[in-house]
């Protein structure tokens, strides 16, 4: 009985990733697809092409790779200072012992019901008044500020750190190691899955995004490869292959992350389950 729930089990998992394969295998056919049979209801395209490919390379302005890196500077600085941030906060609120803390930390996890859009306006008016909404560089800086830490990871690393045993930050003080040491050299190390998890998906929020790059990056120098996908788009018709081209050039980095993520993930808790 217990076989035939395990092959269910690995059935249900099958057919549900198969779904979700879905939308990336319709933009994979859509962007090999000649624009006149986009809106065919055949899954394959009948006569397949790279034109698409070749207009992403050849018509955004500026071109991809420039948007590639900017994306990907973006990107991993966000993640950076995410993983700074976040841990110490979340080491904070977890372990530290200090006047406030359970209330700040709701105070921390009420932010996360207030969208983007309600705090838009008085963040803007906060970067023009520090200078920072400009076409100049500054505008990474910007960026840099309005996405530097988030809620969600703070919430996540501290529930993570609770689950860490007390005794070895006890013998840490026996060492004589001091909070700062502790959390280096003893919280962090055990802390990498839930760190490698934090950096995936900032790395993909922060790719993905359009909302804030498209208000703060003001010079198409520092744009990003949601930009591109917009000059795709007309007012009354739409370039939908190379939209897909570039939909699916953008996914590729994501997979790739998602993959050596969930592998370094799966190694860490398995030695982490050793060690123990």
């Amino acid at each position: 009985m217990a076989y035939i729930k395990r092959k269910f089990f690995y059935f249900i998992l099958i057919a549900y990733s198969a779904f979700t394969f879905i939308p990336f295998l319709w933009s994979l056919s859509t962007s090999l697809k000649p624009q006149e049979e986009v809106f065919q209801t055949n899954i394959l395209p009948q006569s397949a092409t790279v034109r698409a490919y070749g207009t992403v390379f050849t018509k955004i302005q500026p071109s991809f790779p420039s948007l590639f890196a900017n994306s990907l500077f973006i990107a991993t600085v966000v993640v950076i200072l995410h993983l700074i941030f976040a841990s110490l906060a979340g080491y904070a609120f977890a372990r530290l012992r200090f006047p406030g803390r359970d209330i700040l930390f709701y105070i921390v996890l009420g932010t996360m019901m207030i969208p983007d859009q309600l705090r838009l306006v008085p963040i803007y008016q906060l970067l023009v008044k520090m200078g920072l909404i400009s076409n100049q560089p500054s505008n990474y800086l910007a960026i840099f500020l309005v996405k530097a830490i988030g809620a969600a990871d703070i919430f996540l690393i501290r529930q993570f750190f609770l689950s860490i045993p007390r005794d070895l930050e006890d013998a840490a003080k026996i060492d004589g190691a001091g909070p700062f040491q502790t959390f280096t050299r003893v919280m962090l190390p055990n802390a990498m899955p839930v760190l490698a998890t934090v950096a995936i998906l900032t790395f993909q929020g922060t790719w993905n995004d359009l909302f804030w790059p498209s208000i703060v990056l003001q010079s198409p120098n520092h744009w990003t490869l949601p930009f591109g996908i917009l000059q795709f788009k007309g007012q009354f018709s739409t370039d939908w292959p190379p939209i897909m081209a570039l939909v699916v050039l953008s996914t590729l980095p994501i997979l790739a992350i998602y993959a050596f993520g969930q592998r370094y993930i799966i190694n860490m808790q398995l030695s982490s389950s050793v060690k123990g």
